[in-house]
């Protein structure tokens, strides 16, 4: 007879830089699902391997960067009940099982206690995970969106009037909660590196409380005005998607039960549904490909894991999606990398792609490729726009170069920059792939002569070009 053993199984979810866990006991064919995200059928898969069923969904809290897939994963197993937290005045629009601080649940000879560690937000909850027969020496915590590897969670994200007090919740919880834990105790949270959630979190999966106590800057303040301080000072910029986000969770997410539904449509009739002006036009296709040739009024959101980001940054939520993609066989794929944050109403995708369209002779755009020796070498002829984050522009930029960080375009480009339209402008950022956003808007928003800088930042650099500081 094999023996019994502990089912521990990590899912991550590039682009959003998401961690979902998988709990379970093969004893007891028992297992939980801790915050998952909507395309749950890697939970699904990991259960059958081995052999246990989904019978709990934990909540860590209302979530605010993806959409949540806890009534989508209760819809696919059949048998599951959602947990989530009653702590902090939470509600909920769809059934869940409230819990509280100090509810405990096994898992065979694991134990798995919810701890209220509010700051990120008011309800917010942390699983310990301890061992059956001696409950009270926790030897892991499922962190959520409280602690972080070098980080914590950012207590700004429901608004200004209520910062303060999350803020100084956040500050008792690492105080009072994290460091009261013993060294030892593993950490899991539910983002790595790359998430807006915190301000530069680490790239490790996981850490341990010792490794915290000693390196995490958020750990290190005895005063609370100092860290108030901090904290502020080091966030980044709110997405647009998360206030947004934040109201579809807790009201529910719709249920959509399999790959988003995409229609395919022949180019005459993709061009009916762009020329209607009901949809938004996405190229999913890379840069370059991009640049080469697309439809006019097109944004280029690029077919990488953090296409998930900058579509919930860029697109409007109440208006379907017209999907240009570089190979239909990726399509759900692609898909879903727009529904995990919320997004999946499509009105079709371009059957046959760019092909298809050039072979028709409908009519193109481009985006001319700027390299950075041309635009060393010609830099007086161009109006240069750095589009990144407001902290990389800060640290160093291109001598010359007007600010406008790229999530802050979706509605066009104000006033203040004193671009004009009918001048060259070359966009750079630290790769290209936010460049070509940028540009892909500038040039929808009336600009003549846009041009983007592939590899940009890190390109001008490596070619020993100089940069002000």
């Amino acid at each position: 007879m094999s023996p019994m053993t502990m089912i521990f199984e990590t899912i991550q979810t590039e682009g959003i830089s998401q961690l979902s866990y998988l709990i379970g006991d093969d004893s007891s064919g028992t297992a939980a699902v801790i915050d998952p995200q909507p395309n749950v059928e890697s939970y699904v898969q990991l259960s059958r391997k081995h052999g246990v069923a989904i019978t709990h969904i934990f909540e860590t809290h209302i979530h605010a960067d993806f959409m949540s897939g806890s009534r989508e994963l209760q819809s696919r197993v059949g048998n599951a009940n959602i947990f989530a937290s009653g702590e902090g005045d939470a509600s909920y629009g769809f059934d869940v099982q409230k819990i509280s601080d100090g509810d405990s649940f096994e898992f065979g000879s694991t134990k798995i206690t919810a701890r209220h560690t509010p700051g990120h937000t008011p309800e917010h909850l942390s699983y310990e995970l301890a061992d059956s027969d001696s409950p009270d020496e926790p030897w892991g915590v499922l962190s959520g969106d409280s602690l972080f590897v070098g980080s914590a969670g950012r207590p700004d994200l429901l608004g200004e009037e209520e910062t303060e007090e999350l803020t100084k919740q956040l500050f008792s919880t690492l105080r009072d909660y994290y460091l009261n834990l013993a060294d030892d105790v593993i950490v899991y949270p539910c983002h790595g590196a790359g998430s807006a959630c915190g301000a530069s979190i680490g790239e490790r999966p996981m850490t341990t409380i010792g490794q915290e106590r000693k390196n995490n800057a958020f750990l290190q303040h005895d005063d609370f005005d100092e860290f108030a301080t901090f904290v502020s000072e080091g966030a980044p910029p709110v997405p647009q998607h998360y206030p947004i986000l934040k109201k579809i969770n807790a009201k529910g997410p719709e249920l959509i039960g399999h790959a988003p539904v995409v229609p395919g449509l022949p180019p005459k009739r993709f061009q009916d549904a762009i020329q209607s002006g009901q949809a938004q036009l996405v190229d999913t296709r890379q840069m370059l490909a991009f640049g080469g040739g697309h439809i006019g009024g097109a944004i280029n959101l690029g077919d990488r894991p953090e296409l998930s980001v900058w579509a919930g940054d860029m697109l409007d939520y109440d208006r379907p999606i017209l999907l240009v993609v570089e190979d239909e066989t990726q399509l759900d794929w692609v898909a879903w990398h727009f529904a995990v944050v919320g997004l999946h109403r499509f009105e079709g995708y371009l059957v046959g792609g760019m092909k298809a369209w050039d072979n028709a002779g409908l009519p193109l755009s481009t985006t001319p490729q700027l390299t950075v020796h041309d635009l060393k070498e010609h830099k007086s002829e161009f109006q240069i726009l750095d589009v990144r984050a407001p902290s990389e522009y800060k640290s160093n930029r291109i001598s010359g170069a007007k600010h406008h960080y790229v999530a802050e375009m979706r509605d066009g480009v104000n006033g203040e920059l004193d671009l004009k339209r009918d001048q060259p402008v070359a966009v750079y950022c630290g790769s290209g792939y936010r460049a070509s956003i940028a540009a892909s808007v500038l040039q929808r928003n009336g600009f003549q002569h846009v041009h983007n800088v592939p590899g940009s930042m890190s390109a001008w650099k490596n070619a020993g070009y100089s940069i002000d500081k």
